[in-house]
Formats: C-alpha cells, sequence, structure tokens
C-alpha cells in the first residue's frame, strides 16, 4: 500500500480527550488555554468568538498576535506552545482558574463553561456558543516536520469537506452516550486532516514542496513508494522504474518541485524516522533501527545519521526530547 509524505506525517497525532471539549457560552464569557499543546484545533459549532493567541520563537517573550474572529463553522488551527484566550469581545478577561479533567468551572459573570458534556437544557439562551477543542502534544522529529510547514494561525473557511465532519462533531456532542470521548476524538483527528489539507489546497496557498510535488504524476508516485518502502534498497534507477520514466527525468523532475534529488530526500526521512525510533524505542539496538530504515551494518547508518543531525545516534538517543514543547491545553474560565 502506498503511503503519501502528508499522510505520513499524523503518525500518533492524536486528540487527548478532545475536550476540555465542548463549552457552551453566555456572554460575557472567556477562557484562557495555558501549559499549551504543540498544535490545537478549534472550531464553533454555534455563535462566534474571538480567539487571541500568543506567539513565542526560539524562547523570546511572547508576542501578541493580532486577534482573530471564529463565526460559526470556522476553524483555527493554533501552533503552541503559547497561551491563548477564546473571548466574546477583544478585552474581555481572563483569570488562570486550573481545572482537572472532569473539573466545572462555577458560573461566574455570567460564564457557563462545561468539560465533556453539551449542556442543552432549556435555560441555556439562543445565542449561546459552542466551541470544540481538540489539543495534539505532538512527538518527536515527525511531528517537528508538521510543525514546521505550518503558521502560527491558520484559518479553514466553512465550505469544504471538514463541514461534513463538523456538522458529525455537532451531533455528537448534542448527546450523551457510551463511548462519547472516543468518537469525539477520532471526529477531530478526522477534521484536523481535512482542515490542513484544505489550508494547503487553498488557490492562494504556498504548501511545503513536498506537498505540492503530490499533485505531479510522476513525482507524486516516487514519494509515495519512498514513504511506503522506506528500508526498500533504492536507487534512482530503481525508483525511476517503479514511476515509468527514465532515470534522468525522475531526477530532474524530482530536485525541480522537491528542492533536492530523491535519495537525499530518502535519506532524511529515514532520519526522521530512526530519530523517533531511538527517542522511543530504548530497547532496541542502534543496528536494529539501522536495518529498520534501510541500513545493513550500524557504522554506515551512524555516519548517516550524524550527517543529517550533528549528533550519532547514542548521542542523540541521550539527549531526545518526548512530547514537543507544550503539555495539554489547560482552560480556563473567568
Amino acid at each position: 500500500m502506498e503511503v503519501d509524505a502528508f499522510g505520513d506525517l499524523f503518525r500518533g497525532v492524536r486528540a487527548q480527550g478532545s475536550l476540555f471539549g465542548n463549552s457552551t457560552l453566555t456572554a460575557p464569557w472567556s477562557l484562557l488555554f495555558v501549559d499549551g499543546a504543540p498544535l490545537t484545533l478549534c472550531t464553533v459549532l454555534e455563535g462566534a468568538g474571538w480567539i487571541i493567541p500568543e506567539v513565542e520563537h526560539d524562547g523570546a517573550a511572547p508576542a501578541r498576535h493580532p486577534p482573530e474572529h471564529l463565526a460559526p463553522g470556522e476553524t483555527l488551527i493554533v501552533r503552541g506552545p503559547a497561551q491563548f484566550a477564546f473571548v466574546d469581545e477583544v478585552g474581555t478577561e481572563a483569570e488562570p482558574i486550573r481545572c482537572g479533567e472532569f473539573c466545572a468551572t462555577p458560573e461566574q459573570g455570567g460564564t457557563r463553561h462545561r468539560l465533556g458534556w453539551h449542556d442543552s437544557g432549556p435555560d441555556v439562551p439562543s445565542d449561546a456558543t459552542t466551541l470544540v477543542v481538540g489539543a495534539y502534544p505532538l512527538r518527536g522529529e515527525i511531528g517537528r516536520r508538521l510543525l514546521e510547514a505550518l503558521p502560527d494561525v491558520l484559518r479553514v473557511a466553512p465550505g469544504g469537506t471538514a463541514d461534513a465532519v463538523r456538522d458529525l462533531l455537532a451531533a455528537e456532542v448534542a448527546v450523551d452516550a457510551p463511548g462519547q470521548q472516543v468518537v469525539l476524538d477520532r471526529l477531530l483527528d478526522w477534521m484536523l486532516v481535512c482542515a490542513l489539507r484544505e489550508w494547503f489546497d487553498r488557490p492562494d496557498g504556498d504548501p511545503p514542496a513536498w506537498y505540492a510535488a503530490h499533485r505531479d504524476p510522476v513525482v507524486g508516485h516516487a514519494l509515495r513508494l519512498l514513504h511506503a518502502e522506506p528500508a526498500a534498497p533504492w536507487t534512482v534507477s530503481s525508483l525511476a522504474e517503479r514511476t515509468g520514466v527514465s532515470r534522468a527525468t525522475l531526477a530532474k523532475r524530482f530536485s525541480d518541485l522537491v528542492g533536492e534529488p530523491p535519495l537525499t530526500y530518502l535519506t532524511r526521512w529515514r532520519m526522521t524516522l530512526a530519530a523517533d525510533m531511538l527517542a522511543e524505542r530504548e530497547a532496541a539496538t542502534i543496528a536494529e533501527i539501522a536495518r529498520e530504515v534501510g541500513y545493513s551494518d550500524a557504522f554506515g547508518f551512524s555516519a548517516a545519521f550524524k550527517r543529517i543531525r550533528g549528533l550519532n545516534p547514542s548521542q542523540f538517543r541521550r539527549t531526545a526530547p518526548g512530547v514537543l514543547p507544550g503539555r495539554d491545553r489547560t482552560p480556563s474560565g473567568s
């Protein structure tokens, strides 16, 4: 089965307790999300509000990002780990109140905030806002590669393939049924993929070269082969034969569209896979990981790894981080 480069980046990307999940809010209200996950998806099922993100780079102090209005049916994806607020109007303050997994904040200043279920009783005004949030604690080098392709905040308007998923989300949060959390998590995962795909495919988009190259019948096929069989003994000739073109044609088209030769791309992807194996599989030897990413001996693998990563595999394993910066979003109400 062929695997594309975009799909491969979603290995291990899973919503975690998709909610703080669904919050029914009546003005004036504000939520402050602290201890941010590397990636957070926010979508409004009903009503509207403002997302006010802070962004931080390379350890610098957070910078205020312009407020983003979130209308019904719109989705924003926010890169962490900086905190962000969701408010009824710009200027509404949010005070941090840490909540446990099943806590429900008290009603304060007209705010209704419930975690994990939808309060659809008659006391909820018709103009209430319902927000659904999914947090993604991305791990390792594959997760980093996905984050590097994204801006600090991206918006996906209604009208695309994510609409059907959002409708399913709205239906699911309106009921209290066994397995609801699992369903919400998986629907949010589905929505994240649809939203990012739509954002990359927009007419004025500037997607990563590897994503845009998938539209090319030759290079797209080659990329899918490399991701499906990264440990195979690929040469440019064998890859060209599988894609049905000459070696020279493949080499030129691949370099033109992806920005580097096929085997250079393959080596970088192999080292990305190996980096995550080194961090996550403590019992695996360097030689075992080398074989899994296409190297017959640990020496050649170690040399390639150090050339790409700047550290040999053993050094990398000792210093490798786990989850990318940021922890699960903790919502706070005021």
